[in-house]
């Protein structure tokens, strides 16, 4: 199946970053929006509390689940925002280490940002996505 999604570099720009810098989808794509994925359990308790990558892996799996139902998968991400209730950039890190290995090579662009609270009782991280399919 065709993606909509293509994820552009720039020579120009530093190869530091663990991410496309941008990407785009032609007209025709339908785009999904996603409300923040957060690390809830079916129950909506929060899971994983006091573990940001444990937080991380658990918004991944929500994200997922997300995007199905929409009819999308992972790979038809076109934009993250990762969202760390921490000042510790190891802490972001932990969260950020697990959403760059859920992605693989699909790299697409992102934000991590350090908060200072979230919404969730105990939440640690929350991760915002914007996806494009090819109906």
């Amino acid at each position: 199946m065709p993606r909509a999604v293509e994820l552009i570099r720039s020579s120009e720009l530093s190869d530091v970053a663990q991410y496309a810098y941008a990407a785009t989808a032609p007209s025709e794509a339908r785009l999904i929006f996603l409300a923040g994925a957060c690390p809830l359990d079916a129950e909506g308790a929060t899971v994983a509390i006091g573990d940001y990558a444990g937080q991380a892996a658990a918004c991944i799996e929500n994200m997922t689940t997300a995007l199905a139902a929409a009819g999308a998968d992972i790979a038809d991400v076109i934009s993250t925002r990762v969202l760390v209730a921490s000042a510790q950039q190891a802490d972001l890190v932990a969260a950020w280490d697990v959403v760059h290995a859920a992605f693989g090579d699909h790299d697409v662009p992102s934000t991590l940002l350090g908060v200072t609270v979230l919404g969730y009782t105990d939440q640690l991280v929350e991760i915002e996505a914007v996806a494009a399919v090819l109906d």
